[in-house]
């Protein structure tokens, strides 16, 4: 009997190097791909903790020829891509380099895009939009959270729309990643906090979403046990590196199975909530993510009670409420230990906002994947629920 196709499940993942001193393989497979001169990507943050520095020394030890492009803001916008590109364009470049976050990493995703296409930004918004390779991308993650360096997916936020906007192809899938959790170390228990919980929401969202299986489900389910596991402690204790590698590796688990699975709500809620008020996406997806458990929890109830017990809460003999009550104090308590509280309403959301809002996360890819169908008025209701 012929397969059902809608049953077929795709996994893409770059070639990875985890571990303590990674990044000082960045020379080596720079070479590898034959390339003599790079652009390297970063942030003024990542530059002043030393790490570019750092990559910028092993490359010139090897003969390889480096520029910096350091103007890429927390949030990484239209014209800074189009400014990386003409930079490397400038010099020749043959490859890019990635050093940071995800916005770093999303920005040089997008240089990429531009510099093989010869075209604009804005013109590839969407999935699958692109028709040619680009450059080889070789990244070096510093935060446990945005796996950019793991994903299909570069967030790029339009000033002019006050919004962000989604590429999803395997084409922006890097080639490399050099994930080495002692460049964790220089990040703020704040930062860490963020970067955890959106690594957590992305296991989450991986293992409810319309497109998981059992590719995913089982990076999706140790990213949660390695997160929740270690990410209170070391909000508490920053400088542990062991504690540090466990969250890293957390993430990285939960990029393997959100880049393929996709993700839902929180996730498009979030990327609209983040472009029109430029706020840190972890800080977004944590404010939105117990209201969207609430809110899905009725259309995939195996798959949360199965989450949950992973969270170790014990679900025996408990009926689908008290299992969703319990989930959702969890999950409000783990944020509340690791310092991420409020509400959006504090962060200057207005109800004159939300059907704004609400327009475009339901024009947002990952809106597709979600395990409940929703309308705009579920999207504004789930909106009100978290001012």
């Amino acid at each position: 009997m012929a397969s059902n196709i809608t049953d077929l499940r795709k996994f893409v993942a770059p070639e990875i190097i985890f571990g303590d001193g990674a990044r000082h393989a960045v020379a080596n497979y720079v070479g590898t791909f034959g390339a003599e001169r790079v652009l390297l990507v970063s942030d003024p943050g990542v530059v002043m903790a030393g790490w570019v520095e750092e990559v910028e020394a092993d490359l010139a030890a090897q003969g390889i020829a480096c520029q910096r492009f350091v103007s890429v803001s927390p949030n990484p916008r239209v014209e800074e891509v189009m400014a990386g590109a003409a930079a490397y364009r400038e010099m020749g470049a043959k490859a890019i380099v990635a050093i940071g976050g995800g916005s770093p990493m999303d920005c040089a995703k997008g240089i990429g895009i531009v510099v093989a296409h010869d075209g604009h930004i804005l013109d590839f918004e969407g999935v699958d939009t692109l028709r040619v390779p680009i450059p080889p991308l070789i990244f070096v993650p510093t935060t446990a959270g945005t796996s950019a360096d793991i994903s299909q997916f570069a967030i790029i936020s339009d000033q002019q729309r006050r919004m962000k906007f989604s590429i999803v192809s395997k084409s922006v899938v890097p080639d490399v990643s050099l994930i080495d959790p002692q460049v964790t170390l220089t990040m703020s228990p704040f930062l860490t906090a963020c970067t955890g919980v959106d690594a957590l929401v992305h296991a989450i969202e991986a293992f409810v979403s319309t497109g998981s299986g059992p590719l995913t489900d089982a990076h999706a389910l140790e990213a949660m046990r390695l997160i929740n596991g270690h990410l209170v402690a070391l909000v508490a204790d920053p400088q542990n590196l062991e504690l540090r590698s466990q969250v890293m590796l957390g993430s990285m688990q939960a990029g393997l199975a959100f880049s393929n699975a996709i993700l839902g709500a929180v996730h498009a809620m979030s990327h609209s909530l983040g472009g029109f008020l430029d706020l840190p996406h972890g800080l977004c997806n944590s404010l939105l993510l117990e209201h969207v458990v609430a809110y899905n929890f009725e259309a995939a109830p195996e798959r949360f009670t199965r989450i949950a017990e992973t969270l170790g809460i014990d679900c025996r003999g408990l009926g689908g409420r008290q299992v969703r009550a319990r989930l959702i104090d969890h999950l409000v308590e783990l944020k509340r230990a690791v310092g991420l509280t409020g509400s959006l309403g504090r962060l200057g959301v207005s109800t004159s906002d939300v059907p704004f809002l609400t327009r475009h996360a339901l024009e947002d890819p990952c809106i597709l994947t979600n395990p409940r169908r929703s309308g705009p008025r579920d999207v504004q209701v789930v909106f009100e629920e978290a001012m």
